[in-house]
């Protein structure tokens, strides 16, 4: 696939940023093309986080309005659903994340459209088959604004390509003006082009992809050049020599 842009400025899809460290969040939400933000109870386990809605309410109070995903942690229906109301009264900025299915593969399908019925704004994330996305288009659909993460990363990290059913997943959800895609999980700037490029809504992405977008349209000689460079200054930085030893006479 060739490159359609030529800058990150040409990018017409919306950038959120993934993560749970809040002084990161902040240096992301200085950026106006940043344009929401994604968390998860993973981030925030590496992150160091025991007080969950604590670190949620700092957050909100500080990034009031963008559009920001906070994920329940609950395995039951019916604790999930708790979680969610809770949730969703933090702000009118927060979307709750519910997984696809729970540990036990039981589908949320039914809990997604009563959150939904509910007015609650829902990014429901964990998918990666078109058959969750039909199935949970079907529960959104004409309800509040939601959203829907299919990990096209994931799909790829199985050695399948990941562009053809996202392609579908567009498709799908141009159906219902209320659902965005999600590209979830994206593991270099190529995947935001490659959104970009099919006219995915949303990708969702870490800061140290998003601190690669200025790349996009460089120059690869100047690109190879800088590379080169690079192994120069290493190399003497960390004081490599050879030395030739001289070869012993032969008795």
């Amino acid at each position: 696939m060739s490159i359609q842009v030529t800058s990150a400025s040409e990018l017409k899809i919306k950038l959120f940023a993934d993560g749970a460290d809040i002084d990161g969040m902040l240096r992301m939400y200085a950026k106006p093309w940043i344009k929401g933000f994604t968390t998860n109870p993973t981030l925030m386990r590496k992150a160091g986080i025991q007080d969950y809605a604590g670190f949620a309410k700092q957050v909100l109070l500080a990034i009031p309005d963008r559009p920001i995903s906070f994920e329940v942690f609950a395995d039951d229906f019916a604790a999930m659903e708790e979680q969610a109301i809770e949730i969703a009264q933090w702000g009118e900025n927060v979307y709750v994340k519910i997984p696809i299915t729970n540990t036990k593969r039981e589908s949320s399908v039914d809990l997604a459209r009563r959150l939904a019925s509910r007015g609650v704004k829902l990014n429901v994330t964990a998918l990666l088959t078109l058959e969750q996305v039909r199935g949970i288009a079907g529960a959104l659909a004409g309800g509040p604004p939601a959203c829907v993460s299919v990990f096209a990363g994931r799909i790829a990290d199985t050695g399948i390509d990941p562009l053809p059913l996202m392609k579908n997943a567009v498709e799908i959800l141009a159906q219902h003006s209320n659902i965005e895609l999600i590209w979830a999980s994206p593991r270099e700037v190529l995947n935001i082009v490659q959104a970009d490029s099919i006219g995915c809504h949303i990708i969702t992405v870490t800061n140290d992809i998003l601190g690669k977008l200025d790349l996009i349209g460089k120059n690869l000689d100047d690109f190879s050049l800088e590379t080169v460079q690079m192994f120069y200054r290493d190399a003497t930085a960390s004081g490599f020599s050879l030395v030739r030893k001289h070869e012993l006479p032969v008795s």
